[in-house]
């Protein structure tokens, strides 16, 4: 989402680095710049105004100009003030006194509600909790029949009442969780397709009704400062606790993102960053701040990692690469693993100077695609052919690209690409990293050295 504005700035950076010190001039040239990236980024322009004078002020007045390294002084101060314009530290939900914790999730139709209810309620199902999610929206065709399938396919139950009002749904419902011991109840209300009093009424009839312990407002990320109007509006009758940005992973421009903390007060606290059921994450300002600036998020994906590859597949793999024994079908696992944990691109953008690299590769040299050719070539093979490429003939491989749908050159690519990345294991494990390796990391973006 922010590919746009890490660009830019990545440009403003560049030429910093390239002066010895920095005159008031340069400080001012880099600061318009920095203002026009972050307006073009669909950024408030009362937030970029502020921003844009704090940076300056800390950047005269903590003598950077006078710096050895004033470009890293500059990046860190732009760094702590996007920080600080996502809302600081991370905000997390609020838990009741006594259970269950019941959480409102509202917006406009077409926001992601449903499903982000289905999500959050899995997020926090890994997290020990016990949640129940109650169907509330009565006006939206299929709503009620959507919310109660995704709840099937994750395992979580679903609370319905056909025929009564929701402030009756979600108070009998708060009475169920009670009984079945659930101490986590996620309300799934009504949307519109504008703002109206009646949402709001009934809005406020559910919480007179229901003790809410969060209110959060879920914004469609790729609307853009219209986002941030329609969660001024909703702040402004039902006071909200929190943000859930949707469609994160999109192309949009990110200003949604940048400004709705600073307009509204209230802090982001999830977004949702794809359409599987586990694409929620927590909202952590300083990581989003680092991607921006094409620092990664070693953090993050240190987290996916732990989530979804399996550690003693790891530990077994380990051995394969010290031994030499790493064979295709502990390729396909390691691809199938990988796959878990989002597309090539998220998982390169949270890799310091991997993201810059990304953008400069092009859509085509990531192409997702790729991975489900090698893997119907993979699974077309015997296991004997996985375990030894060296007996794949000319005979075999056209029974392969038969059985895959591609071609006798297409497995041979595999072939040679699957031997150069076995060698470059062995010099791994061997504790050297190849130059041409080293050459390309350091091109990527200047964060990482060896």
């Amino acid at each position: 989402m922010f590919e746009a504005l890490q660009d830019r700035l990545e440009g403003v950076f560049a030429k910093l680095r390239g002066k010895g010190k920095l005159s008031e001039a340069d400080v001012d040239a880099a600061l318009r710049e920095v203002r026009m990236a972050l307006l073009e980024a669909d950024v408030n322009f009362k937030v970029v105004k502020d921003v844009q004078a704090r940076i300056r002020e800390k950047t005269v007045g903590e003598n950077v100009m006078e710096s050895l390294t004033p470009a890293q002084h500059v990046v860190k101060i732009v760094h702590d003030e996007l920080v600080e314009l996502l809302g600081g530290g991370q905000a997390r939900l609020a838990t009741a006194g006594s259970p269950p914790t019941v959480v409102m999730l509202v917006g406009l139709q077409g926001s992601g509600k449903t499903t982000s209810a289905a999500k959050l309620a899995l997020y926090l199902r890994k997290q020990g909790r016990r949640p129940l999610l109650v169907a509330a929206d009565v006006y939206r065709p299929a709503a009620i029949d959507q919310l109660v399938q995704l709840g099937k396919q994750l395992g979580i139950p679903v609370y319905s009442e056909p025929g009564a009002k929701p402030p009756d749904i979600c108070a009998n419902a708060v009475k169920k969780a009670r009984e079945d011991a659930d101490d986590l109840v996620i309300l799934d209300t009504a949307g519109r397709l504008q703002i109206n009093e009646e949402l709001m009424r009934e809005l406020e009839d559910i919480k007179s009704r229901v003790p809410v312990t969060e209110t959060l407002f879920v914004a469609d990320a790729m609307t853009g400062q219209e986002a941030v109007n329609v969660a001024q509006e909703f702040h402004s009758h039902v006071p909200l606790t929190g943000l859930v940005l949707t469609k994160m992973d999109g192309d949009a421009r990110g200003g949604a993102a940048l400004s709705i903390r600073a307009v509204t007060g209230v802090p982001v606290k999830f977004v949702g960053v794809g359409e599987k059921a586990d694409a929620l994450e927590p909202f952590h300002p300083d990581r989003i701040a680092q991607r921006i600036l094409g620092m990664g998020d070693m953090l993050s994906l240190i987290e996916k990692t732990q989530e979804n590859l399996d550690q003693t597949k790891a530990l077994e793999l380990e051995k394969k690469m010290r031994t030499a024994t790493f064979g295709l079908d502990d390729f396909l696992d390691q691809l199938q693993q990988i796959k878990k944990m989002g597309s090539l691109t998220q998982i390169m953008d949270m890799i310091p100077g991997m993201g810059a690299m990304a953008r400069k590769l092009g859509p085509g040299q990531l192409d997702e695609g790729q991975l489900k050719r090698v893997e119907a070539i993979i699974y077309s093979m015997t296991l004997t052919e996985r375990r030894n490429p060296k007996v794949l003939d000319g005979s075999r491989k056209r029974r392969i690209a038969r059985g895959s749908g591609t071609t006798p050159h297409d497995i041979n690519q595999l072939i040679t690409q699957f031997g150069q990345m076995q060698a470059l294991m062995k010099q791994f494990t061997k504790g050297r990293v190849p130059k041409h390796l080293r050459r390309m990391m350091s091109q990527g973006g200047g964060n990482l050295s060896f």
